[in-house]
């Protein structure tokens, strides 16, 4: 059939170019492993395999991804004439026995996308790392916890970190349940009802280093949930980040003052000489916010497609998928780099835990505890002490106030004091989960040995990747 040129300029053309970009090794890779399964099953003879392999080798990929799209329709037809050119129609002909365009794009889209998504793992582990070595430098580090953007009671630095190392756990636990559907096998659906020839779907799954089969065949051509499942787990990742990178930015305003980004990571004004503008958060930002948005927009590709090969999850979706992870990563390093050079301000950040009357909630509690009433009356008592010290938000004028309100109080002035310290409201949250430091070192622990068996986890699979390559002996 002949192209209209309209056709070839916004839809054949722009596909090639990012297919040569992205998939020319994978395709070469299920041109390698499928002509090996034939073999195997005895539909070509081993000096027919060996010529082919022969042809495939000798594939100049410079050549190919310099080269104009020419008169093919895409790149696997591209593929399919140098092989042609090379050891002619008939054989190169038989290669493409009992299978189809269909499942090699669902395949090469599936182990493009395996790749991203153990990048992606790998960045969120290098964050999630990052942010554990700071935790166990800031165990005692204390700081002013927000709620409602607003203070609220003291906190440490480490049980903050340590709780987006939690949420950076989770993403990873997500990525790697994303990757494991992922690395599954379309190969062998054809067009989406298999092939009536003997071949052997694992054998050549296992040669790609696939873990497994997208086993039914129709299922395997038209599901897109191997890549809508990667795109939700990258926007819950990204929404995470946001809201780390928006606190981050807000203790690098002057009004802060909790921390300092390293002169690699600012820049100054055009104009204004004073300026230190902490550019590199805002550009984790904006990259994460993209990142969320192109997932977005996967999802919204694939929305109401029909149930079936449909180039809605095909060609134009794949750039998508491509610039979200790309920006996700992007994003992930970027806050790495930024937060291993950053330093905080440990004086200004205990200053501020100790104000605003951020211990009431202790002072409250201790009444409970030592006076045996309860909770409300206390919460009362204290809400109305703080109220009539106005400004002064210091623990003297607290106790005195309690004192001028309750004066049948058994507390001494020193148990009112000590249980307005910042640093005892800390230890006494010696429960799961608190900021004791006894807690936050058990915490700590545990995180830093779920940061192995993840590190552990990602040398596994890329072991696992790098093996099925090199044992096809496809170059780069």
């Amino acid at each position: 059939m002949m192209e209209d040129p309209l056709y070839g300029e916004t839809v054949l053309d722009p596909h090639f170019t990012f297919a040569k970009q992205h998939f020319l090794r994978f395709l070469l890779e299920i041109h390698h492993a499928h002509t090996r399964m034939l073999a195997s099953r005895g539909i070509l003879t081993p000096e027919e395999e060996e010529r082919l392999i022969a042809a495939l080798g000798a594939l100049d990929c410079a050549r190919i991804q310099a080269s104009p799209r020419g008169r093919a329709e895409d790149l696997f037809y591209a593929i399919e004439d140098l092989l042609e050119d090379a050891c002619g129609r008939a054989l190169a002909g038989k290669m493409h026995t009992a299978r189809s365009r269909n499942d090699i794009a669902v395949t090469l889209y599936r182990m493009a996308a395996r790749e991203q998504v153990l990048n992606t793992i790998e960045a969120v582990s290098n964050l999630r790392a990052e942010m554990l070595e700071w935790a166990g430098r800031h165990i005692e580090t204390l700081m002013p916890a927000h709620t409602h953007a607003q203070p609220a009671q003291p906190a440490t630095l480490a049980h903050y970190l340590l709780a987006a190392c939690e949420f950076l756990a989770r993403d990873g636990e997500r990525l790697r349940a994303a990757f494991g559907r992922v690395n599954r096998s379309p190969m062998g659906a054809a067009a989406i009802t298999t092939s009536g020839f003997p071949i052997d779907r694992a054998f050549t799954a296992r040669l790609l280093g696939f873990e497994g089969l997208a086993e039914n065949s129709y299922g395997a051509i038209a599901s897109i949930d191997y890549i809508t499942e990667s795109a939700s787990a990258i926007a819950v990742a990204m929404v995470n980040v946001g809201k780390l990178v928006q606190d981050l930015l807000l203790w690098s305003t002057r009004e802060f003052g909790f921390l300092r980004l390293a002169e690699g990571f600012v820049q100054c004004s055009s104009i204004m000489p004073q300026k230190r503008n902490p550019v590199a958060l805002e550009h984790v930002r904006v990259l994460a916010s993209r990142a969320m948005g192109e997932a977005q927009a996967v999802l919204g590709c694939a929305h109401n497609t029909p149930f079936g090969d449909i180039n809605d999850g095909e060609d134009d979706l794949q750039p998508l998928a491509a610039a979200m992870f790309s920006s996700a990563q992007r994003a992930l390093k970027l806050l790495t780099g930024t937060m291993s050079t950053a330093e905080v301000d440990r004086a200004r950040m205990a200053e501020r835990a100790g104000r605003d009357f951020l211990t009431a909630t202790e002072l409250a509690d201790t009444l409970v505890r030592r006076e045996g009433i309860c909770f409300r009356e206390a919460h009362d008592l204290v809400a109305e002490a703080v109220r009539a010290c106005g400004s002064h938000d210091d623990p003297e004028t607290i106790a005195a106030a309690l004192a001028a309100l309750r004066p049948s109080l058994g507390l001494s002035r020193e148990e009112i004091l000590e249980s307005l310290d910042p640093m005892n409201f800390v230890r006494v949250r010696n429960i799961a989960g608190g900021p004791a430091p006894e807690r936050t070192r058990e915490a700590l622990a545990r995180a830093r040995d779920e940061q192995r068996q993840l590190e552990t986890w990602i040398q596994e699979k890329r072991t696992l990747l790098a093996g099925a390559r090199a044992a096809l002996g496809v170059g780069a």
